[in-house]
């Protein structure tokens, strides 16, 4: 049974956000059930062209207002936010049947990022004067324009967090939003514009469109200025092709098969406590999520013993409440995507050291914590990313070998390293080639930290979210430069050597007093 805060009110506002008039609809169901919860309309191709017309036209007065008004509207949002994550808890474990605990921290990604955005949006979208070729005589101004209309295409897996995070900073800075959710998770994103509105957002700034990818991607893109996506590589390469030849920019934050390497010096209660939220967070369902597991041979056997008793002793439930340590998978679809990796690993020889089962009793997409060992690389899950919760144990015996092991990947999303020694632990992280590293964590540690750019290297991805960057993307630099008198060339009377030597003369001078 769906929460009480469910309410089919709240379902109709909610869908009636969805740009278009479309009689087409999709079944957004629960995924603990497989029941239907609402029917989701689907936008047009049309519909999506007079999205991006009415967030145009909204920009053009938002973009008008002072940052501080912009930013008067974040602050209500904030507390609204806040004010409200009990139902975004709801809304979201309802739509992608994850582990309430899980939920909830979705729910406060938005404001963590709302906050540090409120604190550096100011200085950032502020004119910058930099001094010109002659000192005292000229200077330019860096000055932050807005794109227009960023394009949002955001995941199933964290709907909430990623699409209205993503859109945080696109419109503190000015610019209109259309936000893409997947058909699946597409309700917490929708409380989230509510909320927006509800904080004082100009009408028809930030407007949301719905419909599978192939369906309405194109057309999106077509009519974006700047487009942000956090999803699969596959996709993101189809994205990121058409971004090229409309000459936009694009953020992509796609796959990843990402390692953890532990140390022979690491304390293996903190090690077991941070792989067991690393591999089976999320059901596994996290882009930065651990899926292969390097640990020293002298302290394996132990490891290996302790990892598996305590995945076995974690709890699968469909409850809206605390006491789950695992949800569900996304879908049915999904969990035969996830079995595969598992059937696929055994049958050439891996071993099923715990779990690899489907969980029907609990659920229609409820697939069991497992661990491997034994997987190699011609396996599916030695090479391919599984998305689920399935982690494969791997022995190495030098911090040279894993470092190598750890790199020999088409991705480099995220990665983790654990040691008792933080400096010594902090240098393997170094040699990893992965934008993210979490030494003695997992994942949380690097992605909350709001402060620095988080994005992906190699098949992972181009660009970042967070930070000074996942702001500034979202503008173009204008440079107006100002001459106070013509002085530049060859003055009256004076020939082009006579002035060429001078130049250099200033050139050396500028060099030595540090002008420039």
């Amino acid at each position: 049974m769906l929460p009480v805060s469910i309410t089919t009110e709240l379902l109709r506002r909610l869908t009636a956000q969805v740009a278009g008039t479309r009689a087409e609809t999709w079944p957004l169901t629960e995924v603990y059930t497989g029941e239907v919860i609402t029917q989701l309309p689907q936008s047009s191709p049309d519909d999506i062209v007079a999205a991006f017309a009415a967030a145009r036209a909204a920009q053009k007065t938002w973009a008008a207002w002072s940052v501080k008004r912009r930013l008067e509207v974040f602050k209500r949002y904030h507390a609204l936010l806040l004010e409200r994550a009990e139902i975004t808890t709801d809304l979201i474990q309802a739509e992608s049947g994850k582990a309430r605990q899980m939920a909830f921290e979705e729910t406060c990604d938005v404001p963590i990022v709302v906050s540090h955005y409120l604190k550096r949006a100011a200085k950032l979208l502020a004119p910058a004067k930099h001094g010109g070729p002659v000192p005292f005589m000229s200077y330019s101004t860096e000055i932050r324009v807005p794109k227009g209309v960023v394009g949002i295409i955001s995941p199933w897996n964290f709907p909430f967090a990623t699409g209205i995070s993503d859109a945080i900073p696109a419109l503190m800075a000015g610019n209109g939003v259309v936000l893409k959710p997947d058909n699946k998770t597409a309700l917490s994103p929708l409380y989230g514009v509510a909320m927006l509105y509800e904080a004082g957002l100009p009408e028809g700034l930030m407007q949301v469109v719905c419909g599978e990818g192939p369906d309405v991607g194109p057309t999106l893109v077509d009519n974006a200025n700047y487009v942000m996506f956090t999803g699969s590589t596959a996709t993101g390469r189809i994205i990121g092709e058409q971004a090229g030849r409309n000459l936009i920019g694009c953020c992509l934050e796609l796959g990843g098969k990402n390692p953890m390497i532990v140390l022979p010096d690491a304390n293996l209660d903190e090690v077991v406590k941070g792989a067991l939220f690393g591999c089976y967070g999320n059901t596994g369902q996290i882009c930065m999520h651990i899926e292969r597991l390097y640990v020293h041979d002298s302290i394996y056997a132990d490891f290996r013993d302790r990892f598996v008793a305590a995945t076995s002793a974690l709890h699968l439930s469909a409850a809206y409440d605390y006491t789950a340590d695992v949800g569900s998978l996304i879908s049915p679809d999904h969990l035969q995507r996830v079995s595969s990796h598992v059937e696929d690993a055994v049958a050439k020889g891996a071993t099923v050291l715990v779990g690899g089962k489907a969980r029907p009793d609990i659920g229609p997409a409820f697939f069991e914590p497992t661990v491997l060992e034994g997987v190699t690389a011609d396996m599916l899950a030695g090479s391919c990313e599984t998305f689920g919760p399935v982690v494969a144990l791997h022995r190495y015996t030098s911090v040279d070998e894993a470092i190598a092991l750890a790199n020999d990947t088409d991705y480099g999303l995220n990665a983790s390293v654990w040691g008792g020694d933080i400096a010594a632990a902090e240098a393997v992280a170094r040699r990893i080639e992965s934008g993210n590293v979490n030494v003695n964590d997992s994942l949380a540690t690097a992605y909350a930290s709001k402060g620095t750019p988080s994005g992906g290297v190699k098949q992972s991805g181009v660009g970042a979210r967070h930070g000074d960057q996942g702001l500034l993307k979202y503008t173009d630099c204008q440079n107006v430069g100002v001459l106070k008198k013509q002085i530049m060339g060859p003055q009256p009377n004076q020939d082009y050597a006579a002035y060429a030597k001078q130049t250099l003369t200033s050139l050396k001078l500028m060099r030595r007093t540090g002008l420039r």
